[in-house]
Order: C-alpha cells, then structure tokens, then sequence
C-alpha cells in the first residue's frame, strides 16, 4: 500500500530499494486522481516528490495492462536536458525492478543512437521539446499510441519559447490519452491557455503555492558594492560555511566562466555548468559533483530546474535570478525531502528593486546580514516605497513671480532668437517666367 493505493509488487519493491516508505502530499493527492483516469494540472513546489506522482500511476497501468505489440505508450516532456536525465534516473530506479524500458531524448546527443534507442519502442520515453520535434520531422518517433502525456514544468517550457513545439508534440499523440500538466503556478496565462486545449475537464491540485515559506529553507540576503566585493564575499562564505555541497548561480555564461576561474585560485573542487557546454561535457560535470570530486557548482540558470544531488545544502546568489518563479526554483535546489538548506544573496546597489520584486512575490523577506570582516558601503536606499523599492528623490517645483519669471526665460532661450524681418518691398516676378535661385534673373520656359 502507497499513497492509499494497492501498487504493484514490482513498484513496492522499486520504492523499498530507495528506501521510500511514505508518500508526499502531492503524491497523496495526485496518485489516485491518475489511477482514475483523470486529466490532472498540478501546482507543487520543487522537491516535492512530484516525478514519482506521476511515474507510479503511469507504470502500475502500464504494468496491468499489457500491449505487447505497441510503440511508446508514455510521453514526459521536460524543459531541459537535467530535468530530463534527473526523470529518466528516477524512471530506472523503478524499472530496473520490472518487465517497462525507459529511454530519453535530449539535444547534444547523436540522432544515429537516439534513432536506436526510439526502434526499440521503450514503454516511458523522457524527451525536450526541441529534440523530440526533430525526431518526428525526421519520422524517427511515433507518438501514435500515447496513452499517458505528462508536461513536466509546463511554465519554463513555455518561457523558454516551446510553445509551438508543444503544440507540434500534442497533436501527434492520440486523442484518447491521459495528459498531465505539471507547473510551479496556476497563475501563468499561457499555462491557463495551454490546459484549456489540451486537458479534457482537468483535476486541479496545488499542494502549496509558489509564493508559501519553505520552512526546510533559511532565505539571507548581504549587501555588496560592487561584483569584486562580491568576489571577496563568495570566497568568505564558501571558506567559513559549514555546507557538503553547494551551488552558486551567476546569470551569463561569461561570468560563470570568469568566476570559476577566480575560485580555482582559492580552493579546490571547483566545477562550472552552462547551457554553452555539450551533452557530454554536463554529464561528466555533473557526476563529478554526485561522487564529491568536486562539490562546488558555479552555474547559470540552467541547474535551476532538474539538479537533485544529495548533500548540496548551500545555494549562493551571486547574481540575483531574473525572476521570482526562476529565484524559487534556485533555492530549491537545497532543503529537499525534509533536509534545511540555506540560500544566500548578495545584493548590488542596481539589484535592491529587484530583490524587492522577488520578496513581494514570494510574500517574505530575506533576512538581512553581515560579514563584519566586509561589511559593505553600501547600506541600501534612504528611503522605500510600501513595494519595498527604493524611492527616487522628486525634485520641487519653484514658485513664485521671480520663478515664472526665470522660467519664461529658459523656455525663450530654448526657443532661440526669432528672424528678423527684411525691410523694402519685395522684388516683382515678371509675368510667364520662373525666377532664378536668387529670385531675379528670368528664366524662360520652353516651349
């Protein structure tokens, strides 16, 4: 029994293997709803044990009802290639103990092998939008006999510009499947949009809201001057923290780039993840920082979603995320299953509004601190809107005659001088000529 559910012996004996006894709130509610046969759209907070709230149901119908003679029967669509691995690690740990395949599609990897992999008709295929599409133009995948979709982080994909891609997947998967949409808001307009087209009378589940407190997570935030400032403060917490992993997030390839090179010249374990890197070059980073050789991660936005490593219980802001639902997703990466976690921001003059724009979103504040070794200049705004950013000194008007007066003045100086008028009459023009550029000399027209 899980979730209130009588699953299949393989599956109990997948989830005992994990050592995974109990079912999360989002898998208490969602489980069910799936065995059922409803179309559901579920709203839950990263490290909630969603993944297996999906691939639980979806198996144990796989596992009941055989099909022996059909393609693909389910379909998880992911908005990048770490979710996707992370889906696909999930989905072996569970049929490595059962009869189903897995397989996944990603782009940085040979069509030659993934063509391979999509002959051998695994039961769970994990792909991105992009690949999967490339696939299908190639006539490589058949999504004829999709019985279970499942759109994993619908919002991302359709911030990142999948729509269409989405669109293209959809209509070439069978009308009569059950499809799941999974997102961090039910807020989103073009989430709102996308269900209505391609849910049928979809369950609605949040399990919590994006912008509730993540106890298991401590939020500080520590002014800076500058980014060299910075620097000295990133390498003060990474050197006087008590952390196993943790992860520090930058928002361009660049500085990524610049910061890990700053970092290897303090300490060592130092590992660098950007969306410029193959496939391969991911991988190998990545499982660096799952075996401990390296256990500090300097990243962009793209280890923001689908990194689940044990031990990384540090997240450093070193630029603040763009957006509240991409800072939600940051943090996220610590205090999962239970575990606390810390999430740290170093906060520049030209980052306060924004900080203030996230914490309004989230509905909670970062807790202020300081380094007293390098306590910043820098000591926020004089002054704050009820938003929480900081207020612009208005400057007020003068009054009075002699202002008026000084005002006419600027504006006539700003105008100019006006032309002066020439005296005398003005030359006559004589009777069927043109005048010439000097509005004098005949000229005659032709005939």
């Amino acid at each position: 029994m899980f979730a209130g559910t009588e699953l299949h012996p393989r599956l109990i004996a997948g989830l005992e293997k994990q050592s995974i006894t109990e079912a999360t709130d989002v898998q208490l509610e969602v489980i069910p709803e799936v065995l059922r046969g409803s179309d559901v759209q579920v709203c839950a907070e990263t490290g909630s044990g969603k993944t297996f709230a999906y691939l639980l149901p979806i198996m144990q119908k796989l596992l009941t009802v055989d099909a022996p003679d059909s393609a693909t029967r389910a379909l998880v669509i992911v908005p990048t290639r770490e979710l996707a691995r992370q889906v696909f690690k999930d989905a072996k740990r569970l049929t490595d103990m059962n009869h189903l395949e897995a397989g996944v599609l990603t782009g940085g990897e040979e069509f030659k092998y993934q063509a391979a992999v999509l002959r051998k008709n695994p039961e769970i295929l994990i792909a991105t939008p992009g690949r999967l599409v490339d696939h299908l133009k190639r006539e490589t995948a058949e999504l004829g006999d999709i019985e279970f979709l499942v759109l994993d982080e619908a919002d991302r994909m359709l911030d990142m510009g999948f729509s269409e891609d989405m669109e293209h997947i959809v209509g070439k998967c069978g009308s009569e499947r059950q499809t799941l949409m999974l997102s961090a808001t039910l807020r989103h307009e073009g989430v709102g949009r996308a269900a209505r087209s391609w849910l049928k009378d979809p369950v609605e589940i949040t399990t919590q809201g994006i912008q509730e407190r993540h106890d298991d997570i401590t939020q500080q935030r520590i002014l800076a001057d500058d980014n060299a400032h910075k620097d000295r403060l990133l390498t003060w917490l990474l050197a006087n923290e008590t952390y196993d992993k943790a992860i520090v997030f930058v928002n361009k390839r660049t500085e990524a780039e610049r910061l890990s090179e700053f970092l290897r010249r303090h300490r060592e374990g130092i590992a660098v993840l950007h969306g410029d890197m193959t496939q391969d070059e991911r991988n190998y980073v990545m499982q660096n920082v799952r075996e401990g050789r390296r256990n500090i991660l300097v990243a962009t936005d793209v280890a923001a979603r689908g990194l689940d490593v044990e031990g990384l219980d540090l997240v450093i802001n070193y630029d603040l995320a763009r957006k509240g639902d991409e800072y939600i997703h940051r943090i996220g990466r610590t205090g999962r299953a239970g575990r606390s976690g810390l999430a740290i921001s170093l906060i520049a003059p030209n980052e306060w509004n924004l900080k203030a724009a996230i914490e309004r979103y989230i509905q909670q504040e970062m807790d202020s601190r300081t380094i007293k070794e390098l306590k910043a200049k820098y000591t926020g705004p004089k002054k704050v809107k009820a938003s929480g950013k900081a207020a612009g000194i208005k400057k007020k008007k003068p009054r009075g005659p002699a202002a008026k007066k000084a005002a006419a003045k600027k504006a006539a100086e700003k105008k100019g001088p006006s032309p002066k008028k020439k005296n005398g009459p003005r030359p006559s023009r004589p009777a069927g000529n043109l005048m010439d550029s000097e509005g004098f000399a005949p000229i005659k027209r032709k005939k």
